[in-house]
């Protein structure tokens, strides 16, 4: 569903990988780009719920202000690219839903409430489903995804889709974040020279552009993480099996997960409620403990208070920039003075082999469920398996592949089936070293309710010859294991966002949101983006 940087081993197990060609953009000398006031700037859900609530706002009103937004800045002014097509039954929908509400009836908090989808998010309406990728361009599913099924019926406006990297980054090894053939390449708004980070990068530079009221992602291994990081969102990775995969383009069966991306711990919870639930289509979600209504683990602002719980300081991920360090220093103290119990360092055992064992068994999942989905679109599909994906890229060089090539996508068509042994030795390899070896080790030895790391780095030049430049990264930890992960804006660097994240058992979502929330609460680093062309100065 979404790998970070193209699943290179070492992005996996969180070291550094980043380049050292000179790539630079300037310091920003003046004011920000010009792109006008906004009355929806920094809304919250529940804010947006309010002013519906008393008449000050219809569902109409507030979505025409999005798609105008999108319109102005993701067309026209910066053109940030986050967008790919927006829905043309949107403003019919919400005026639906606004009928309703005339009439006493209110879904929840999510009615009315305008979201962005990430493209391989399935969609049966008058929006296509393409992981940005031409060969499926047109293409409209049979049904909707599971998750875009469950935001329908708690009241949400689906606003559109939103750009992605290609096939959620697993196509090449030298790929560039947040390009798609259809999209182009998405840009971080921060400074507009810097990526947004992939794969979930149009979903993190709509929501924090303020595109959209929230917006959906999905994540193999850090892309719901590292992009939220970067563009100074609220993430929320959840446990797998926490919400359904059905009607989602695949990677793996068993990473895979869609998760929340927003400007604050309240709407990413509210969101994430809204898209749980039973499928019958995906078996991973018949066994949650985890409630529905997650805010209910928000507490009151003067009231913060962690002192019941331990968090581990996983160091492992730590000395790979001065900067982000001293960010992470800030946030153990803020932590300390909630009254949370720190435990310094611990540690994950088998970070770099896990990653090995990962990529070789991804590369059979993705074949196997990339060709199912491709089935399940029906006879009149443009391509029907990644053979035939591989075979348009080829007949659709120019266009598909001006940058950076396919080698993953060939690499995993060589692969059989999920029944042989190879796949089998490197999936249980992988599960075992970070589960009960890695994650539930630590967390067991040292009596721990989560582990705080780095999200990730300030935001790299994007580079369409080299590729991405990570520095900074643990989010393999909790991906690999299935295991459910949050960040939370920490702070920045020249002006670039940095998140922390808190990661822990699996179900462990509402102890993981009431950390980030009281974060939020005692040190809130949320800023809008503002557009630049360059960083600001130390």
């Amino acid at each position: 569903m979404a790998v970070v940087g193209a699943l290179g081993a070492a992005a996996v197990a969180g070291s550094a990988c980043a380049r050292s060609d000179g790539d630079r953009d300037a310091p920003a000398e003046a004011a920000p780009t010009e792109v006008g006031s906004f009355d929806l700037e920094e809304v919250t859900v529940a804010e947006l719920g309010r002013r519906m609530a008393v008449g000050e706002r219809t569902s109409r009103e507030i979505t025409r202000l999005y798609l105008d937004r999108i319109e102005a800045l993701d067309r026209q002014g910066p053109t940030l690219r986050a967008v790919i097509e927006t829905n043309p039954d949107a403003l019919e929908i919400a005026e639906e839903l606004d009928r309703e509400r005339a009439a006493g009836t209110v879904r929840g908090p999510l009615h009315g409430i305008p979201i962005l989808l990430k493209d391989n998010v399935a969609t049966a309406d008058r929006t296509t489903t393409t992981a940005g990728s031409l060969a499926l361009e047109g293409s409209i599913p049979p049904r909707d995804a599971f998750v875009a099924a469950r935001l329908r019926q708690a009241g949400a406006v689906l606003l559109g889709k939103a750009n992605l990297s290609e096939w959620a980054n697993f196509r090449s090894n030298r790929s560039s974040s947040g390009w798609s053939a259809r999209g182009g390449q998405c840009r971080n708004p921060y400074v507009l020279s810097r990526n947004p980070c992939g794969s979930s990068s149009g979903s993190g530079a709509a929501a924090s552009a303020n595109l959209c009221a929230a917006a959906v992602g999905t994540e193999t291994d850090g892309s719901i993480i590292c992009p939220s990081s970067a563009n100074g969102l609220v993430g929320i990775k959840p446990t797998v099996g926490l919400v359904s995969r059905s009607g989602i383009v695949p990677i793996s069966v068993v990473q895979d997960t869609a998760g929340p991306m927003a400007r604050t711990v309240a709407d990413a919870a509210a969101l994430l409620g809204g898209m749980t639930g039973e499928d019958p289509l995906d078996q991973a979600t018949g066994g949650s403990p985890v409630p529905t209504d997650l805010t209910r683990h928000l507490g009151e602002p003067d009231a913060a208070d962690l002192s019941s719980l331990r968090i581990g300081i996983g160091r492992q991920f730590f000395e790979r920039d001065g900067r982000v360090d001293a960010v992470m220093e800030e946030a153990i103290e803020a932590l300390k003075s909630l009254g949370a119990e720190i435990v310094d360092p611990v540690e994950i055992a088998h970070r770099r082999e896990v990653g090995r064992h990962e990529y070789e068994a991804m590369l059979y999942e993705f074949k196997a469920g990339l060709n199912e989905y491709l089935a399940g679109l029906g006879d009149e599909a443009p391509a029907r398996t990644l053979a035939d994906i591989i075979a348009f890229n080829e007949l659709n060089a120019e266009r598909e592949m001006p940058y950076f090539g396919q080698e993953i996508l060939i690499e995993a068509e060589a692969k059989g089936p999920l029944t042989e042994a190879a796949y089998r030795t490197a999936r249980d390899e992988a599960s075992r070293l970070s589960r009960e070896e890695g994650l539930d080790a630590t967390l067991a030895q040292h009596r721990l309710d989560a582990i705080l790391s780095p999200s990730g780095g300030p935001a790299w030049v994007t580079d369409l010859v080299h590729g991405d430049g990570f520095s900074v990264g643990s989010s393999g930890a909790a991906a690999v294991a299935g295991y459910p992960n949050v960040t939370v804006p920490a702070g920045h660097v020249h002006g670039l966002p940095v998140g922390v994240s808190f990661f822990g058992a699996a179900w462990s979502e509402p102890t993981l949101i009431r950390i980030a929330w009281a974060f939020e609460q005692a040190a809130p680093h949320r800023r809008p983006p503002r557009f630049r062309a360059g960083v600001d100065q130390a």
